[in-house]
């Protein structure tokens, strides 16, 4: 069995789903240490020790949607599922399960494609960042892509803390407008 790996991919706006245009959608393939008797609570207390908060536990809804407000990252807490990212016109499809998550910049397209009956998330998001929710259509697009550039960056990653990933990849590139935040159209 191979150990904890971090994998990043930069997905292009698909026509609806415009994805994320600077920052990369980020794997953290077995990185979540699963506690056997209550899953949710150990992947729940990693993400508020690394300071992500706003949880819930459900799953992964079975369309095509985004967020444009906010960042999220999905722990999979129990459960296997195959998961479309960045839309159904050029995105991905990654099988996830339990001990991965996914970070998802803003406007990152997701939909649950399939999942076994186990199947448990955990998602959070950062600091003062409150999620919307929108689909793949041209209205949902064109606001999806005034709001996104104004969501500031996250202070942790939700895996690593002040460490990992969300510093390599993320806080790496030019920032340009997204030092000033601003309340979301």
């Amino acid at each position: 069995m191979f150990g904890p790996s971090i994998v990043a991919h930069h997905l292009a706006d698909d026509g609806l789903v415009p994805n994320n245009p600077t920052l990369p959608m980020i794997i953290y393939v077995r990185c979540l240490e699963i506690d056997s008797v209550d899953p949710e609570y150990s992947v729940e207390s990693l993400f508020n020790d690394n300071g992500w908060g706003n949880r819930w536990v459900n799953g992964i809804y079975p369309f095509q949607h985004f967020h444009s407000t906010a960042h999220e990252v999905l722990g999979i807490a129990r459960g296997k599922a195959k998961v479309q990212f960045g839309g159904p016109n050029g995105g991905i499809i990654v099988k996830v399960k339990a001990g991965d998550a996914v970070l998802l910049p803003a406007g990152t397209g997701h939909c649950k494609l399939s999942a076994s009956d186990d199947l448990s998330v955990v998602g959070a998001y950062p600091p003062g960042q409150d999620w919307d929710l929108l689909r793949e259509c041209e209205a949902d697009r064109a606001l999806a892509l005034q709001n996104i550039p104004h969501v500031p960056l996250p202070e942790t990653d939700p895996v690593f803390g002040s460490k990992g990933p969300v510093w390599e990849h993320w806080q790496a590139q030019p920032l340009g407008p997204r030092l000033k935040a601003r309340e979301p159209v």
